[in-house]
């Protein structure tokens, strides 16, 4: 028999034991890292998936946090699991489309290291102010931040947070001293306690809080008002105009998983993104659920990385 094809019999051969270890692919528990602290709404869609994905499946899905040092540690995780499909990293724009150009040096890249999944998901962000702070409105809040340059902090623990952050500062023209945090729920509890002056985080996280009156919130991210809160108008709308920031959820696996078993991954994925307890989540949250296949999540990403890489350099950002 000719080498080529001996060649092309044994990948064939390949191709086909690949495909008959995706049918029965997963058979076993199926972890999903996840870069953010416990009660984020990265957290909080994981675990909404993964049951989803255990009533699909029937086999458990385990939810590890692995939050810190701006989602770095989780990302680096994920991209080191191995490649079998038995670790997804369920992240979003913050690990994906902006950390490569917050920082000089990421320990993973966000492209190489990964293969795309799925898109599951886009989102608003909401700004909220401590209750003691004497602002009923975003124009108030950009009168006190221009009378008191400096004094005044936002705290963030994602990117979209400190990107949104940014962005208000530049379009407003004023000074606000950012704090960092490890994800935006402490963020949040420093925000109450009064520590931090204000922030604009998602919704899963900051719309609670204000619903219980533990934070007033002035307006939200998105170009329209959130069914959720109607009554909230859009921060472009409430007098910074033309502003608007959004972020979104999707899942990857390492790069070098069979393409066979990342296929098999992404029907279940989107159908779980669909069920019930994923759609409930969405609606309680805002958010709008996009799926799609590996091929438009990677072109989804690298648009998305451009847009903030646009935003960055604009907002005057500079890589730590």
């Amino acid at each position: 028999m000719q080498p080529t094809r001996r060649l092309a019999l044994l990948a064939a051969s390949l191709a086909f034991a690949l495909g008959a270890q995706a049918q029965s692919w997963p058979d076993k528990p199926i972890t999903f890292i996840v870069p953010f602290a416990a009660g984020s709404a990265t957290d909080q869609l994981a675990r909404a998936l993964g049951q989803a994905v255990t009533e699909q499946t029937k086999q458990s899905v385990v939810i590890d946090n692995k939050p810190g040092a701006n989602a770095f540690i989780g990302a680096q995780a994920a991209a080191k699991a191995p490649k079998d499909g038995y670790t997804v990293l369920i992240t979003t724009n913050t690990t994906h489309a902006a950390n490569e150009h917050l920082f000089k040096k990421l320990p993973y890249d966000p492209v190489k290291d990964f293969a795309p999944v799925t898109l599951l998901s886009k989102g608003g962000q909401i700004l909220v102010v401590n209750n003691d702070l004497p602002v009923r409105n975003v124009q108030e809040l950009v009168k006190l931040a221009k009378e008191q340059p400096g004094k005044l902090s936002f705290g963030y623990g994602s990117s979209s947070s400190r990107i949104a952050g940014e962005l208000f500062k530049q379009m407003t023209g004023t000074y606000i001293v950012g704090i960092p945090y490890r994800s935006n729920p402490p963020a949040v509890t420093d925000l109450i306690g009064g520590q931090i002056q204000f922030m604009i985080t998602d919704m899963a996280t900051g719309l609670p809080q204000a619903k219980a009156g533990k934070v007033r919130p002035l307006g939200v991210s998105t170009a329209k008002r959130t069914e959720l809160a109607p009554e909230l108008p859009t921060i472009s709308e409430a007098g910074v105009k033309n502003y608007e920031m959004s972020f979104w959820f999707a899942a990857y696996v390492p790069e070098g998983t069979p393409a066979p078993v990342v296929a098999r991954l992404n029907d279940i994925l989107v159908k779980a993104n669909k069920s019930q307890t994923v759609s409930n989540f969405y609606a309680q949250n805002g958010f709008e659920a996009i799926t799609g296949s590996p091929e438009d999540l990677h072109r989804f990403q690298l648009a998305e990385s451009t847009k903030r890489r646009k935003i960055i350099e604009s907002a005057g950002i500079a890589k730590e």
